[in-house]
């Protein structure tokens, strides 16, 4: 069986691009690092256990199965033009960079969140205080 149609070389190449180590899909499936090596070597592995890969690295099954990195450099390499002669510009085409929300609300509602968060932990530290007072305050 030739590389393109191994699953486990596929596998090992997403995870890479995902940055993630072997060790921490490996505690995700709940299995040694060594398994995952393993599997990474395999031509085939289970349906379910792909399953199981795909959801860990964001994927599905056949984005897996169907993985090319030629695909991949393909698609990097068509979403620039090269607008300058040294290759020292290079402009995004048919790509929206613009987010699909207003950056402004989305920085009120985290902080909002945050300092929602800043005053329970606060008040759990008070009351952690109140009861450390009342427990010296017992023993003298």
């Amino acid at each position: 069986m030739s590389k393109e149609n191994k699953i486990g070389p596929k596998i090992c190449r997403i995870r890479e691009m995902r940055g993630m180590k072997q060790e921490v899909l490996a505690t995700a499936l709940g299995v040694s690092q060594q398994t995952v090596s393993n599997m990474e070597r395999s031509a085939e592995i289970e349906a379910d256990l792909l399953a199981q890969v795909a959801e860990i690295l964001g994927v599905t099954p056949e984005a897996i199965e169907n993985f090319s990195e030629e695909a991949v450099f393909s698609i990097i390499n068509n979403t620039f033009n090269n607008t300058s002669s040294d290759n020292s510009t290079l402009i995004a085409s048919s790509v929206n960079y613009q987010p699909t929300f207003n950056t402004v609300d989305k920085l009120i509602e985290v902080y909002e969140e945050n300092k929602k968060l800043y005053e329970r932990l606060l008040e759990a530290e008070k009351s952690k205080v109140d009861l450390l007072e009342k427990l010296i305050n017992k023993e003298k």
